[in-house]
């Protein structure tokens, strides 16, 4: 369905953003009518989002871009239990005081995509342990728990996966839907949330909000997913070479994140100006026609807005220009990643292949030897190839610094301290 009359769908579908909505014309003409909330749910399981987040949080962005209300909810409450959709085991359990400091540490992501403080319909960050903590297990069973079918939940494909293989699903995780159930209804009573949004390996979860919704006297209630991301290569959104793509950038620097989006696929980069930019259709549109080397521009430019969004324009601008002198120029620039190593030892002398572990380019010594036979590892713009090398004194720079690379993309600065 195209010719929404609300300005979100239509941006949701024009973006690629849609998988499935649960009634498309109720939806529509509600968010054509009034200012409608909507919420995304969060488990705390790290102290940052990843790249893997990003889509959802830029579905909160344009809702209230185009005049609704978000709520970004922190599963202080089911973070305690831990979704159990589409994963080949339990989730390790957390601490009370290891969620709380994962809240107050994701908050700052958020900050950045939603307004919190300001206008009618300014974005509400709440904590499902608000609610979920103080629950009576008898009358939660009696009141809510009654009105769920085993059956039905058996069919899920979340929860049907892991029984097909075989795999242990236990109590505590087959409740994670009753309690996510269960929120959609209670921001419904506090906030007036008619919507609730989500991957669509969520479908089944929220679907369940919405029939518990029914059967408790809310509203009609809604659901909108959006497709779950893969690149071009069948790679999963949120994770590189070298590990999870956070958005925070004290586990990630701000020039990563941006050589993350620069090494972009080309088949993936008309996709991801849609999905990650707030750039217009139609420059999209002219972007997207380019080839040959001009691809390459185009990926700087998604680059420098996608950071620009997380990370500030001066920021985003900085990086650009560090990678183009690294590239271009062959410069050292302290904007590169910064990899601290205690000062005695590079006097004493370190080993190539230890460096290179240490850098975090290789995660032992028998990755790093291959790397060095493969003609990929160079010490201050000059192949290294003997394994048994050792780096030291000699080849730290008059800036204090030791460049290391591997291949053409990938470059750290070993500061010794």
């Amino acid at each position: 369905m195209s010719g929404f009359k609300s300005d979100f769908l239509h941006v949701m579908h024009e973006r690629g953003f849609v998988h499935q909505i649960s009634d498309v014309e109720g939806l529509d003409d509600l968010l054509s009518k009034e200012s409608v909330t909507a919420y995304i749910g969060y488990d705390p399981t790290a102290s940052s989002l990843h790249v893997g987040h990003l889509m959802q949080i830029m579905m909160l962005h344009w809702f209230q871009e185009t005049g609704h209300r978000p709520i970004s909810l922190m599963g202080g409450g089911t973070g305690m239990v831990g979704d159990p959709s589409f994963k080949e085991e339990a989730r390790q359990l957390m601490t009370l005081e290891t969620i709380e400091s994962n809240i107050a540490s994701i908050k700052t992501a958020f900050a950045k995509y939603l307004n919190y403080d300001s206008g009618s319909n300014q974005a509400l960050m709440i904590n499902n342990a608000e609610w979920l903590r103080k629950l009576n297990y008898l009358e939660f069973l009696r009141d809510v728990g009654r009105y769920f079918s085993v059956n039905r939940m058996l069919s899920f494909d979340s929860v049907k996966t892991r029984l097909d293989r075989e795999q242990s699903l236990s109590f505590l995780e087959f409740n994670y839907m009753i309690l996510q159930a269960y929120d959609f209804v209670e921001l419904n009573q506090r906030h007036g949330c008619r919507l609730q949004m989500g991957g669509s390996d969520q479908w089944g979860n929220i679907v369940n909000g919405i029939d518990l919704g029914h059967r408790m006297g809310t509203p009609q209630l809604y659901a909108l997913t959006a497709p779950l991301l893969t690149t071009a290569s069948g790679a999963k959104m949120g994770k590189s070479a070298s590990g999870a793509v956070w958005l925070n950038a004290d586990l990630l620097p701000v020039y990563d994140f941006w050589q993350y989006w620069r090494n972009t696929e080309d088949a993936d980069v008309p996709r991801f100006l849609k999905l990650f930019t707030k750039l217009p259709m139609d420059e999209i549109a002219r972007l997207s026609a380019l080839a040959g080397s001009e691809i390459n521009e185009v990926k700087k430019i998604l680059a420098t807005e996608v950071t620009a969004m997380l990370h500030g324009r001066a920021a985003a601008e900085e990086a650009a220009e560090t990678a183009r002198k690294t590239f271009e120029e062959g410069a050292l620039s302290e904007n590169l990643p910064t990899v601290e190593v205690p000062k005695a030892e590079i006097e004493a002398g370190m080993g190539l292949l230890t460096l290179l572990v240490t850098a975090g380019f290789a995660s032992s010594n028998g990755e790093a030897r291959r790397h060095i036979k493969g003609g990929a590892v160079r010490i201050n713009d000059q192949q290294a190839a003997d394994e048994k090398a050792v780096v030291g004194s000699g080849e730290v720079s008059s800036e204090g610094l030791i460049k290391l690379s591997m291949g053409k993309k990938k470059h750290v600065l070993i500061r010794p301290v």
